[in-house]
């Protein structure tokens, strides 16, 4: 039988309090604690964005594609880390930073396009390209402007 409190000890450190955990899993005690890396939530994502992460435990990339909130992962899972699906999916949130192709007076805009919250509009600059900015109360962090942005500049994490 495995000693969960060491296994938290151990597990802490590798596991990114900033990192977007998996949709619903609001206390990373709990599910450091709880999750036994079965990767049954890996296998079942559809848009495949659930990894095999740090220490084996499930965690979220973006890089491909984005988080449609199916609710898959937490039905799946045998042991009682999600909140209900009426409930908040996270607290993730996306963050644009100096690398942004905008700031480089290149258009862009792929993210701005890809926002189905429409969480990302832009700012009209004279004499330069316009400004991506962030509506942070309608983002919902579900990833989609990650994998379309060329430079990289746009990442989701818990706030």
């Amino acid at each position: 039988m495995v000693d969960i409190s060491k296994r938290r000890f151990f597990t802490r450190k590798q596991i990114d309090t900033k990192q977007a955990r998996l949709p619903w899993v609001k206390d990373l005690t709990t599910f450091t604690d709880r999750c036994t890396r079965c990767n049954k939530c890996v296998s079942v994502c559809e848009t495949q964005i659930i990894k095999s992460g740090d220490g084996g435990y499930p965690a979220v990339d973006f890089s491909i594609d984005e988080c449609t909130f199916c609710y898959k992962c937490a039905e799946i899972c045998p042991e009682p880390i999600f909140d209900d699906r009426d409930s908040t999916p996270w607290n993730a949130k996306a963050e644009i930073n100096a690398q942004c192709l905008a700031h480089k007076n290149i258009e862009c805009r792929s993210c701005g396009d890809s926002c189905e919250t429409m969480a990302i509009t832009f700012k009209l600059r004279v004499g330069s390209v316009a400004l991506p900015q962030l509506e942070l109360e309608h983002c919902s962090g579900c990833g989609a402007c990650v994998s379309v942005c060329p430079s990289s500049s746009i990442s989701v994490s818990n706030v």
